[in-house]
């Protein structure tokens, strides 16, 4: 059977009154031949799944799968809320592609064994196998029959005519026609090595010129997905060109979904109206009063889940904690009090806190001490540079400099430098720009991480961050969490040690910093950082 291409939208509507007529038993056999040139007609009338009661219905794209039908790109990543059905609507869809095409292949990637397992059989297989024999035969009279299995283990279908699809924990080698990623931010937030796996197998498995889409629920600011979900969405809000080999973003809330509502007396609380008075307001979302009463009977089960499990807005989504951080709670409280934002002017001293890494990165936090409070007003962070290189990042930004202070080990000596230390270089100075820049470190005391970590708790409740300045760092300091054991299933009493780390380690010298600010005589010199 020869397979046209149509519009999406213009497909989409045509397919829907073929539907029409095919439910009522109305659709002639020639209307019926050009039915089946279209894939959205036959998405909504060949195929069978569970649905969430475990019943048999027949498949039929929702709203969310529809719209993002037709604003499908090469290359797609979906912030999503839970059980909008793309895994289910992407492998059916890719089934379709097996059957009606040669040499056609596909992937799925979930985060699990079982998950995987389960993907298959219950939305691959079981939509094979649900094809009712009368809609083949109906194919047979127009002169298509259908592809056979020769293959169905270890998680895929081989067909006769050449076309397959599996579903596997990765990919590498071999070349596919289509991948799909469920999950993903599952993914990057506890198996960041898998994740990197994919990114450079799975990914470099899929043809130029075939598709790639990753959907998943918000799993805190960190980790491949969240990164992508940020770069695409920039570019969206930007307006410029996408290529093929961008992601294009698309985001769908839990009100996309026509089933999260009820019609039932429900008293909402005073703080949800305000909440969705600010939908309203602030982005134009105007819910239902049976939306809202779902809202209000859902949030009390899910407590601080609720918008990342289903969320409003795209910002939303990335608003809760990520699992196993250090100051989830302390983030809270300060995006509760809107502590996070434009940061004003003033002529107070600025001091920083160090992280210097040896053959890795340094991070650098800037902050000002006002009125008991801590502005937080700069970060910065690179690797692979020198110490000249730093002091004149500190000579650009121009700030009045009060105190720098940094980790104990500035004190060890360092080869290649005449056997100084780094607190020696540093107060030897560097010529910048023909002039001797010097800079004074204070060095902290040696105190275990679980205590640095202590008193960064007890030092956010008194600070604020600048939202554009401080972006990155803010990103480690959320994304700052234990070590995940896969095997126990259960957190580690110890920190990962990530991309995160060196904006929290240097977090925790500003910390142990404000814990013993008092005035320090210091010897003047000509110039000074």
């Amino acid at each position: 059977m020869m397979l046209v291409k149509v519009n999406r939208e213009a497909e989409v509507n045509l397919s829907l009154s073929f539907v029409e007529k095919f439910n009522k038993g109305s659709l002639s056999s020639d209307e019926f031949k050009c039915a089946l040139q279209l894939k959205f007609f036959r998405l909504c009338c060949m195929y069978f799944i569970k649905n969430r009661d475990g019943e048999k219905v027949r498949f039929r794209p929702n709203l969310a799968q529809t719209q993002y039908y037709i604003e499908a790109h090469q290359n797609d990543i979906i912030l999503k809320a839970r059980q909008l059905g793309f895994t289910t609507f992407k492998m059916i869809e890719s089934l379709d592609s097996c059957l009606f095409k040669k040499n056609f292949s596909s992937g799925c990637i979930a985060h699990n064994d079982k998950d995987s397992k389960d993907i298959y059989r219950n939305k691959i297989r079981f939509a094979y196998r649900s094809i009712k024999p009368s809609f083949i035969k109906m194919l047979e009279l127009i002169g298509f029959g259908l592809p056979v299995p020769v293959n169905d283990k270890d998680n895929a279908y081989v067909f006769s005519n050449g076309s397959s699809i599996g579903v596997s924990t990765g990919y590498r080698g071999g070349t596919l026609q289509s991948l799909h990623i469920s999950e993903f931010g599952k993914i990057a937030k506890k198996y960041p090595d898998k994740a990197k796996e994919i990114v450079t197998g799975a990914f470099n498995s899929v043809g130029k010129n075939c598709t790639k889409t990753i959907e998943s629920t918000a799993e805190g600011k960190q980790g491949y997905f969240y990164d992508y979900c940020h770069e695409a969405k920039k570019l969206r809000e930007s307006g410029s060109y996408l290529a093929s080999l961008q992601f294009k973003f698309h985001f769908f809330a839990w009100w996309s979904d026509p089933e999260y509502f009820i019609d039932e007396p429900v008293k909402i609380p005073s703080r949800l109206e305000d909440y969705f008075k600010t939908l309203k307001d602030k982005y134009n979302i105007s819910l239902t009063d049976g939306q809202k009463k779902w809202y209000s009977l859902t949030e009390k089960i899910q407590g601080d889940e609720m918008k990342r499990e289903y969320p409003s807005t795209p910002e939303e989504a990335f608003e809760q904690a990520v699992d196993g951080a250090y100051y989830a709670k302390q983030f809270a409280a300060i995006y509760r009090d809107g502590r996070i934002g434009e940061m004003p002017e003033n002529d107070a001293l600025v001091h920083t806190a160090w992280d210097l890494g040896v053959g890795d990165s340094t991070a650098i936090w800037f902050f000002q001490e006002i009125g008991g409070k801590y502005h937080i007003i700069d970060y910065y962070e690179n690797s692979g540079e020198g110490m000249r290189h730093y002091f004149k990042v500190l000579k650009d930004k121009d700030y009045r400099y009060g105190d720098h202070y940094a980790p104990h080990d500035i004190s060890h000596r360092e080869f290649g430098s005449d056997a100084k230390t780094r607190m020696e270089i540093a107060s030897d100075g560097f010529d910048i720009d023909g002039d001797t820049y010097k800079v004074y470190f204070i060095k902290l005391n040696i105190m275990s991480v679980d205590e640095g970590i202590e008193l960064a708790r007890e030092a956010l409740p008194k600070c604020c961050f600048d939202s554009v300045k401080t972006e990155d760092g803010v990103k480690c300091l959320e994304s700052y969490r234990k070590e995940w054991n896969d095997k126990l299933g259960c957190w580690r009493d110890r920190p990962l040690h990530d991309w995160a780390s060196h904006g929290a380690d240097a977090f925790r010298y500003l910390s142990m910093a404000i814990s013993i600010r008092r005035p320090i005589m210091k010897v003047r010199h000509k110039r000074r950082l």
